[in-house]
């Protein structure tokens, strides 16, 4: 079966308790402290200072200082499975009684028996086909407080700590950093928006008009005499790889000038930022630490990072090499 790695007692983290998981990002010396010295965060420092210098010849105006980051991967773990996979998956084990059928179909039949592999091999076809079955008839208030709910009462299997904990450090700062010197963030994510929103506010000081994710095709209806969404089992917009660039562009409506992936699917993304004429910065994260997090690339079944990472050298693009170049992974690290 799936370990969903659920707490024995629930506990629930309010914004103050996120907060104070984040001093490192507020060190007036250091505002990336996190950060090794070197090439990834020199590049970042140099490209800041650049687009905020007025009179320089990069200076961008406040209003177009937009940076967009992916989540899975980018600002929170990813791996072994997406994390929004596993919220499904607690979903998929409620639901078997009224489906049978899932105990010898596949990929559900694997989720049960915690074959993440197998799961993982069904690609982007089979995580959606779990994902919409597990929470389709659910009103959009009930499903932002489950995600909400199990984001911040579901342990992670490896860091024994709820997912909602299990951010990167170095990307709060980096974020932080930005904002301080006038830049927009937002999160553009494969991930659904619904998923996301309940928690991007307090842990990444990001509001929900600020994520641009997946969506589901919802439907207005009465229930109980209260008008609600109700969530379908149909894709609205699949928010990953060429169509980033386009939610960008409808939710956004002004094009980056930094990006930060960490994928293959985060490539476009990128390529539409760096694009265009005048200073850009596109990153992307390499994950190479298996003792602090994970190590995985070119051959991961969940965050691939192949051709960018063939093709981010004659790009310009700035590989983050998460073993040299965080000195720090987690803010839980050393508690």
């Amino acid at each position: 079966m799936v370990n969903s790695n659920a707490m024995t007692e629930p506990r629930t983290f309010s914004k103050e308790d996120v907060m104070k998981k984040r001093p490192a990002s507020a060190k007036a010396d250091d505002p990336l402290s996190s950060w090794a010295e070197g090439p990834a965060k020199s590049a970042i420092v140099q490209f800041v200072q650049s687009v905020v210098e007025k009179g320089g010849k990069d200076y961008v105006p406040p209003e177009e200082r937009i940076a967009t980051f992916d989540n899975d991967g980018t600002l929170w773990v990813e791996y072994p499975l997406y994390t929004q996979l596993f919220f499904a998956a607690d979903r998929v084990k409620e639901l078997v009684p009224k489906h049978p059928e899932w105990k010898t179909k596949q990929p559900f039949k694997a989720l049960l028996e915690g074959d993440m592999k197998t799961v993982g091999a069904a690609g982007v076809k089979g995580l959606i086909e779990i994902t919409l079955a597990a929470h389709s008839g659910v009103t959009a208030t009930e499903y932002a407080e489950k995600a909400g709910q199990w984001l911040r009462t579901t342990q992670h299997e490896k860091f024994k700590r709820p997912y909602i904990e299990c951010v990167y450090q170095p990307q709060l700062e980096l974020l932080a950093y930005l904002r301080a010197h006038g830049f927009k963030t937002f999160i553009v994510s494969g991930g659904g928006m619904a998923f996301m929103r309940p928690i991007t506010e307090e842990v990444y000081g990001l509001p929900p008009w600020q994520v641009v994710g997946s969506s589901v095709v919802s439907e207005f209806q009465i229930k109980d005499g209260k008008g609600d969404l109700v969530r379908s089992a149909k894709i609205n917009f699949f928010d990953d790889k060429a169509a980033k660039p386009v939610g960008i562009y409808d939710h956004i409506g002004r094009r980056p000038i930094l990006a930060f992936g960490n994928s293959d699917g985060d490539m476009q993304m990128i390529e539409y930022t760096t694009g265009a004429a005048g200073r850009r910065l596109g990153l992307f994260l390499h994950h190479t630490d298996g003792d602090r997090e994970f190590a995985y690339d070119r051959k991961s079944y969940v965050g691939t990072l192949d051709k960018a990472l063939g093709q981010a050298e004659a790009n310009g693009w700035i590989i983050v090499d998460m073993k040299n170049d965080w000195k720090r992974v987690f803010a839980f690290e050393g508690i």
